[in-house]
């Protein structure tokens, strides 16, 4: 009986104890309208705003957080860094059920730590549409400082599926919107003539530091946040996470150093910096000082400086941080130069890169190097600004790997910037196997940028040792930053025990583009949330394999010339015509299909026809010798394409009559901030020329001359 009513007495206190570190949420999931900047679009909220509500725990709580789509679509939501059960991931068709169109979905799982982080959607583009929000666990133990929550993101006034397109579409009207084409005008006018043309021949594009034009920049779902009721001498406690899709901040702030206490969530030991550069998706904890009365920024750029956002603390005189001025693209361009061959590989440069260390970017800051657009002699002497780098993180306590086998896996971050293809190791994830791995293992991942852009590498479901010269205390983080050049070195240990596991860049277009892995634990369980594995992975798969239609079609006084293309990552199909306005101007058409070869896609090969007719025509030869046909032709055709030096493109193409035909083009010559030229020459003594100024992303004023159209005017459609 005593033991009986022992028994009964301690399943009353565990039910108890259980319900009270239960925690519960509902999240509601709906479209909305947002303006920010003069301009109203549909997007995503949750509990009806943007970013959603704080989420906040104690460490060994058990959340349970209940989703419920009122949307006509499927989402999902991942928890960004935390330690759960595989199938509660929140990755859809992968780990997680996707929660379908006017669904419902619960997840529940332990909180095994502490710290600052994060969730949003894993679903297409939803992230960008405004699906996320701050997942915030506090220790057993509460800190005393005061502390207060800056989720940092990024918004366009542009549907993010138009943005997406447009990127596959090699479009620089967002380079247009930030100022940063890099002309041959204003190359001449910065007296960099030289280094654009060798930038060009070594078939580079523009220097630039970001992929997207942003209209505004949020800090807690507003243009500027603040939060008054600080004073002089107070310190505070700033859980900082970058929530955007892909934009990277400098933190810098106009009362003075920041304390870096944290990083992705786990503590390290106090360092003081002027300034630290966010990644995509990382957070920081840091702690800044009021040292006056006053209202003082906590500044929020944009890493292009294109655009930025504020924390303001404490009340009284505005105290502002100092702005960061315009980067000098010419000499980043220049930097490029030196780094890259023609081949569009990079140089061994000999040097020993990583960690942040060795920013190559820091001949574009004219904060460091002392330039601005003052006339010369006027410019002020340069400072150096401590900045946070890798290298400077120790964690507080030992984060050795227990003891297990090791193994070594080497990653190389490619890319193809002007076709927006982004790989691991030359391949996307759609097209590589899924890493097999056991549990006990430790995983040590050698990964090399060896692209031109900056790569928030994450992983899911764990922690890894970022291996910074800390030895034993080196920093346990969930996302590495790796610069373009660099070499880091991360280690885990497979400690989670089954399923699959993404690692993937975490600009929100790359990883749509197909940068990533897939850890899987080696036999591992069925998901009970993945009913049909096969059918699942090949959604997951389809992500990068998308077809994106990019057109552009003139209408000008002598007739219509167009192109509409229709491609993926490694296939094309494209249709262009020229149409004249009567009989003896006539009509030309082509149609391919074709594939993109090699790790920068500068060959394709493609098989289509060719019609044309034009009357009135007589008979020439070509520089071939053959039969010149440009007047009438019917005929199918193999080619081959290959992007030379300077962007011309040479196209070579055997016909169904056994003819042998050339031709060189340049489009989208930059003449200055608006201006294309464009240029094509063929063998049979074809040759067209003309230009462009461009109004909107999608309208130009257009004119050029067809050796058989003649000279005509007019717009030009691009989409």
């Amino acid at each position: 009986m005593k033991r009986n009513l022992l028994f009964l007495l301690t399943l009353l206190v565990w039910i108890r104890s259980d319900a009270q570190s239960l925690k519960k949420y509902h999240l509601v999931i709906s479209d909305t309208m947002v303006n920010y900047s003069g301009k109203t679009r549909m997007a995503m909220a949750i509990n009806g705003k943007i970013p959603g509500p704080e989420l906040h725990f104690t460490e060994g709580d058990t959340a349970v957080i209940s989703i419920e789509n009122r949307m006509h679509h499927e989402t999902s939501i991942h928890w960004h860094g935390l330690l759960l059960p595989n199938e509660q991931d929140g990755v859809p068709y992968l780990t997680t059920a996707p929660v379908k169109a006017m669904g419902n979905h619960e997840y529940r799982f332990v909180i095994r730590q502490s710290g600052t982080y994060w969730y949003h959607s894993h679903t297409m583009l939803q992230e960008q549409s405004g699906i996320y929000g701050a997942f915030i666990i506090s220790k057993r133990e509460k800190d005393s400082l005061p502390e207060h929550t800056v989720l940092l993101s990024d918004w366009s006034d542009e549907d993010p599926h138009q943005i997406e397109r447009s990127l596959h579409g090699a479009t620089d009207w967002y380079a247009i919107k930030k100022g940063a084409v890099q002309s041959y005008t204003e190359a001449a006018r910065k007296k960099h003539l030289g280094t654009k043309f060798v930038n060009e021949f070594k078939r580079m594009h523009a220097m630039d530091v970001s992929d997207v034009y942003y209209e505004s920049m949020l800090a807690n779902g507003k243009l500027k946040d603040s939060v008054p009721q600080y004073k002089k001498g107070d310190r505070i406690r700033l859980r900082v996470i970058n929530g955007s899709s892909s934009t990277y901040f400098w933190l810098h702030y106009a009362g003075g150093k920041i304390t870096v206490v944290a990083s992705d969530g786990v503590d390290v030991e106090p360092v003081e910096v002027d300034r630290l550069i966010v990644g995509v998706s990382e957070t920081y904890d840091v702690v800044v000082s009021i040292p006056e009365e006053g209202s003082y920024e906590f500044a929020a750029t944009a890493e292009d400086r294109s655009n930025g956002t504020s924390l303001w603390l404490g009340s009284g005189e505005a105290r502002p941080a100092e702005q960061l001025p315009r980067l000098k693209y010419f000499e980043g361009m220049k930097m490029m130069n030196d780094m890259m061959t023609v081949g569009g590989k990079m140089k061994d440069m000999g040097m020993n890169m990583g960690l942040q260390q060795m920013d190559m970017n820091i001949v574009m800051y004219p904060e460091i190097s002392g330039y601005d657009d003052r006339p010369e002699g006027t410019a002020p002497a340069p400072s150096v600004p401590v900045t946070l780098n890798y290298a400077m993180l120790k964690s507080p306590v030992r984060t050795t790997l227990p003891a297990g086998p090791v193994r070594e896996l080497h990653f190389e971050l490619t890319g193809n910037m002007n076709r927006y293809v982004w790989t691991v190791n030359n391949k996307t994830i759609s097209e590589s196997d899924k890493i097999l791995i056991e549990g006990g293992e430790n995983i040590r991942i050698v990964v090399t940028n060896n692209s031109m852009m900056r790569h928030p590498m994450h992983l899911h479901g764990h922690f890894f040792r970022l291996l910074n010269g800390q030895g034993d205390y080196s920093p346990l983080k969930n996302v590495m930053d790796i610069l373009p050049m660099e070499t880091d070195t991360i280690e885990f240990h497979a400690s989670e025990g089954y399923g699959d596991w993404y690692f993937h860049c975490h600009i929100l277009y790359h990883m749509m583009a197909g940068m990533g892995r897939i850890f899987t634990y080696k036999d591992s369980p069925p998901n009970p949330q993945i009913a049909d594995p096969e059918k699942a992975l090949r959604m997951v798969y389809h992500d990068d394999r998308r077809f994106y239609t990019t057109a552009e079609i003139a209408l000008e006084s002598n007739g219509s010339d167009g192109e509409i293309t229709h491609a993926n990552t490694r296939w094309f199909l494209q249709a262009e015509w020229r149409l004249g306005i009567n009989n003896r101007k006539g009509f030309e058409t082509e149609a391919h299909v074709g594939r993109f070869l090699g790790a920068n896609q500068f060959a394709m090969v493609y098989t289509g026809w060719d019609l044309r007719y034009r009357k009135g025509g007589h008979d020439e030869e070509n520089i071939f010798g053959y039969s010149n046909t440009k007047d009438q032709r019917s005929v199918l055709c193999l080619g081959f394409r290959y992007v030379l030096p300077w962007f011309i493109t040479t196209d070579v193409r055997l016909d169904s009559d056994g003819e042998v035909r050339m031709q060189l083009k340049r489009e989208d010559i930059p003449l200055s901030k608006r201006v294309r030229l464009w240029g094509m020459i063929n063998s049979d003594l074809e040759y067209s020329a003309g230009a462009r100024y461009i109004f909107t992303k999608y309208l130009s004023l257009s004119s050029h001359y067809d050796s058989d159209m003649g000279l005509g005017g007019g717009l030009t459609i691009t989409y």
